[in-house]
């Protein structure tokens, strides 16, 4: 049987917590509905407050809950402040582990760098990585606090939604390399310019352990930024990219639809990598993550043979097959984020699904801030070029619809909610339908729509 997560002398160290004699957890759960057996549930208080659900938590299995206030139910490990308690487990987590620590940031590709990282270094040792996209002041917190003893690497995400959040992040999780992937308008209406997105972006240095390495993007947007702020920063930065410049090269890449191959150029060698996802976007994430994992010990063609394990998200690139009359359409699932720089490449993705009638369902990129609808306009000539079809919803994307040639409309709705049955209705055998807009926009209501066409193809075809 395999020791306990946390128990009652390393939870009261951890958070100063008042908890039982005997109390052992086997996890660290935020979600009452998602608790495991044995998991400590952490009421933190979000658009609900966690603690109207801890008797169903401990219901469900929970060991323990963390409160800090009155509430039913035992055991409880009780502590000034639920937020502050989980942010106290985190720091003892990391702490306690000799794991070596990779934090990722960026505007574009955060997560699939994480998840990246997670499988090759799976070919090189035990994994502990950020589940989803858990990136902000409770999601690095809860990833450290369930990291673990054993873990040989731990794989971070940091986001933010404003300026100052990702540096006191950074400290919590000490990494001993830090990754920036790319630097894009997301959040432009918040933080105001590219500049000081690229300033917060590099925050993530300040966490750097002694000695720690910093995995930068060799050009491109505020590239010059990010590697003057390492260079201030003392930090020893292994530049990536496609230029001469890029210690850690893209060379050689080859691309098909669904799939691609090509060389990394690092260390004076040249490392084949074959990756069952399209998008040479994806190849430079892969770039920066054996770049990352370098820099952690992990020899590259060990690393390479652990990402044949990775795939696509939901909502970050996932392919389903879409069971219709006739055949089947292919759905490209990019619904769960967008701005201009990932929607560009989430089209050159649709564009290279040859033989099909290629649809591009877009929604609203969120926070640009005053350039915002001329933005979603520019890339009409990107959507008309890489589509036959395209379908948008919001305000700002009217913009974009507006601007593309008649014989590429397809429709326009108020938001996803009205537009999803138009697409699904739309929807052939044999297309290939791409669906990306901002979280806030909910295209996943267009997903839902066409996977419930497929459910009702599948009837029909019975």
């Amino acid at each position: 049987m395999s020791a306990p997560l946390w128990d009652s002398t390393s939870l009261r160290a951890a958070t100063g917590g008042e908890v039982p004699e005997g109390v052992a957890v086997s996890g660290v759960s935020i979600d009452s509905r998602a608790v495991g057996d044995g998991e400590l549930f952490i009421a933190l208080r979000d658009a609900r407050d966690g603690h109207d659900f801890v008797a169903d938590a401990l219901r469900r299995g929970a060991g323990c809950a963390m409160v800090d206030h009155e509430v039913e139910g035992a055991p409880l490990l009780r502590v000034a402040d639920t937020l502050a308690g989980l942010t106290a487990l985190g720091a003892a987590g990391r702490a306690r582990s000799s794991a070596g620590i990779v934090a990722v940031t960026g505007s574009v590709g955060k997560t699939s760098t994480k998840e990246m990282l997670a499988a090759g270094l799976s070919a090189a040792g035990r994994v502990h990585a950020a589940a989803a996209s858990y990136n902000n002041h409770w999601g690095v917190p809860l990833t450290l606090a369930r990291m673990p003893v054993e873990a040989d690497f731990g794989v971070v995400e940091i986001g933010m939604n404003t300026r100052g959040e990702i540096a006191p992040l950074a400290r919590l999780a000490r990494p001993h390399v830090a990754v920036i992937t790319v630097i894009a308008p997301a959040h432009l209406g918040r933080l105001g310019s590219l500049e000081t997105i690229a300033e917060e972006k590099a925050d993530i240095l300040e966490g750097l352990e002694p000695g720690g390495v910093a995995v930068l993007p060799a050009e491109g947007t505020q590239a010059e930024l990010l590697q003057r702020r390492a260079a201030a920063a003392g930090v020893r930065a292994v530049l990536f990219g496609e230029g001469e410049r890029a210690e850690a090269r893209l060379v050689g890449w080859a691309g098909e639809a669904d799939r691609q191959r090509f060389r990394v150029a690092l260390g004076g060698d040249e490392i084949e990598v074959a990756l069952a996802v399209p998008g040479r976007h994806m190849a430079l994430n892969a770039v920066a993550a054996m770049a990352a994992a370098r820099a952690l010990g992990v020899e590259p063609r060990r690393f390479a043979e652990g990402l044949a394990g990775f795939a696509a998200l939901a909502g970050r690139g996932a392919r389903v097959s879409i069971p219709l009359v006739g055949g089947a359409a292919l759905l490209l699932d990019e619904s769960y984020n967008a701005n201009t720089t990932s929607m560009r490449a989430a089209l050159a993705v649709l564009a290279a699904q040859e033989g099909k009638r290629r649809i591009a369902v877009m929604g609203d990129m969120l926070e640009l801030g005053n350039e915002g609808v001329a933005m979603h306009a520019a890339l009409a000539a990107d959507a008309a070029a890489c589509a036959d079809l395209v379908f948008t919803c919001g305000p700002q994307m009217a913009a974009l619809y507006a601007a593309l040639p008649a014989g590429r409309r397809g429709a326009h709705a108020e938001d996803s909610e009205a537009l999803a049955p138009i697409v699904a209705e739309a929807l052939r055998a044999g297309d290939a339908v791409l669906v990306k807009g901002s979280l806030g926009s909910r295209m996943a209501a267009v997903v839902r729509a066409i996977k419930a066409q497929g459910a009702a193809g599948r009837g029909e075809a019975a």
